[in-house]
């Protein structure tokens, strides 16, 4: 009997869909009417698993990847974000279609421990655009795992990869 819950665990794939439109309702807004004339992007390291002791041990982490509107007065539609593996192919994707983020909200993704289908290469392409000028946003990956007695925490901070101003 203690068994039957195990049994009917959904699979970790099955695990990491996010409906962010729900989970985050009260962080989103309605997208603005206005063209959006300034638009990013972030890539983001990510590390599902990691080699340790001299590569004999594979240790697996947790991964949340945070998206935070650093404007205080304007919203910021995230218009992307996606998972891709070491090899680069994508993992999965969390949007249906674009959302707009209120100013200093935050949306995330939480990957579990036993998720490792990006493996020790993971990455997130995040992709935003705004109505005009506008606070960068704020995005990082917080990896959380250990083995034994040992717990490790880190964070992994986007990086730009390109940033388009008004036309």
């Amino acid at each position: 009997m203690l068994l039957c819950p195990l049994a009917s665990a959904a699979p970790a794939a099955a695990q990491s869909k996010v409906n962010i439109e729900q989970n985050f309702a009260d962080s989103l807004t309605t997208l603005p009417k206005e063209e959006l004339a300034v638009s990013g992007g972030f890539y983001v390291p990510a590390y599902s698993s990691v080699a340790m002791s001299q590569g004999k041990l594979r240790v697996d982490f947790s991964v949340t990847l945070s998206v935070h509107n650093a404007s205080e007065t304007q919203s910021l539609v995230v218009k992307r974000i996606a998972y891709f593996d070491t090899a680069g192919k994508q993992v999965e994707t969390y949007l249906k279609g674009q959302v707009a983020l209120k100013p200093l909200a935050t949306v995330s993704i939480f990957i579990p421990t036993d998720d490792v289908r990006g493996g020790t290469g993971a990455n997130f392409l995040v992709d935003w655009a705004a109505t005009g000028e506008i606070a960068e946003p704020v995005v990082e990956a917080l990896m959380v795992g250990g083995v034994a007695n040992a717990h490790y925490a880190f964070i992994s901070q986007g990086r730009p990869t390109r940033t388009a101003g008004k036309k």
